[in-house]
């Protein structure tokens, strides 16, 4: 897939405030700090898209934008904020559910997961809820120039491993770099044959 054109369309803070349902939707979530914003801007190939913040845990709403005039991209809000108060954690939580259960033209959700690290806690029961609630996802491995081949291999194989727990089959899931812009070619062909595949059923 060749993104020719990006156009950010709106923020939304309430399942009702998002734009009209119409578009195939892939959102992307991730833990805070895990390169989201980066990736966005890698994906649609421009820079500043997504904005890149030193301060985790900077989206706090849901963020639209049109790729192409024929998809959406959605930005969601990270889980595990560093600095927020659990009020404000629980709200963001019930809106991105309501999203992610609710919303009809969504076709897949990718969830970003740092490569320089062993199975994080809170990215494992995120995991689990989709696949309890039959939510369709591929997993992100991001950051995979910031360690050596074999580190990163052995985190994805112990994520992967620590699935079965609660899942059957393997996930689909694609190993990104920002640096060396890997894996972004795999990521938009995934998007392209889901597209083809959301077309015909309609």
């Amino acid at each position: 897939m060749k993104v020719q054109t990006t156009k950010f369309v709106k923020s939304a803070v309430t399942l009702e405030a998002c734009p009209p349902a119409g578009l195939p939707e892939f959102a992307f979530i991730g833990r805070s700090n895990v390169g989201k914003s980066s990736l966005i801007n890698l994906l649609t190939n421009k820079d500043g898209l997504a904005r890149v913040s030193k301060t985790p845990g900077r989206t706090r709403e849901i963020n639209f934008f049109k790729i192409n005039a024929a998809w959406s991209l959605v930005d969601l809000p990270g889980y595990g904020y560093a600095k927020v108060s659990k009020s404000q954690r629980d709200q963001f939580n019930e809106f991105v559910s309501e999203y992610l259960v609710e919303r009809e033209t969504l076709c897949g959700t990718f969830v970003l997961l740092d490569s320089r690290h062993s199975p994080q806690k809170i990215d494992l029961q995120f995991v689990g809820w989709l696949v309890e609630a039959s939510l369709p996802f591929a997993l992100i491995f991001t950051k995979t120039d910031k360690s050596k081949a074999k580190v990163v291999e052995k985190n994805v194989s112990l994520f992967l491993e620590a699935m079965k727990e609660f899942s059957d089959g393997a996930p689909v899931y694609f190993e990104t770099s920002v640096t060396t812009r890997g894996g972004r070619k795999e990521v938009l062909g995934f998007i392209e044959t889901a597209l083809d595949r959301f077309e015909s059923m309609r």
